[in-house]
């Protein structure tokens, strides 16, 4: 399997993914695909990876900024996606790991993810990669007509932004 960094010509696998997990209902409140520029605009370019196995793409990972705040320039959301054909095949957790490390090159100190209370595969990855439980919102948001709880999740560097 590799790890590289993802470019526009990987959208259409990429959205493909996305899709399958906007089916599952618990991965995000999004209900409709972006276009590659809506998605370009929302994401951190230095940060944006797809894992590849056998030439197909089987899961993707990426960035996003959490405020414009100058203060706030090392914190990051984390969005991470693997294939039906992926999973259970350590994809996540690759991915995952090497965000991580591509982030803190970036000088990111912390990495936040907020996700359903359902998607207990999503929360277990992000808990084996350092990332602790610090609180969750209730029924914060919904989708197609259900109420979610949205867990909130971080991983401070430990090597970036510790002085």
């Amino acid at each position: 399997m590799k790890i590289r960094a993802l470019t526009k010509d990987d959208w259409s696998a990429v959205a493909a993914i996305y899709k399958e997990g906007l089916d599952t209902e618990v991965a995000t409140f999004e209900t409709e695909i972006p276009s590659w520029e809506q998605w370009d605009v929302a994401h951190i370019s230095s940060c944006r990876l797809v894992a590849e196995k056998e030439n197909m793409i089987c899961g993707w990972a990426a960035l996003s900024p959490v405020s414009r705040r100058k203060a706030y320039k090392g914190v990051a959301e984390v969005s991470i996606y693997i294939a039906a054909s992926g999973r259970g095949l350590k994809v996540g957790q690759r991915l995952l790991y090497r965000l991580i490390s591509e982030s803190e090159k970036a000088g990111f100190w912390t990495l936040q993810a907020g996700i359903f209370s359902e998607n207990k595969v999503s929360i277990a990855l992000h808990q084996k990669m350092g990332f602790r439980m610090i609180g969750f919102r209730e029924k914060v948001a919904s989708r197609n007509g259900k109420w979610h709880d949205n867990c909130l999740l971080e991983r401070r560097s430990k090597i970036i932004g510790i002085k």
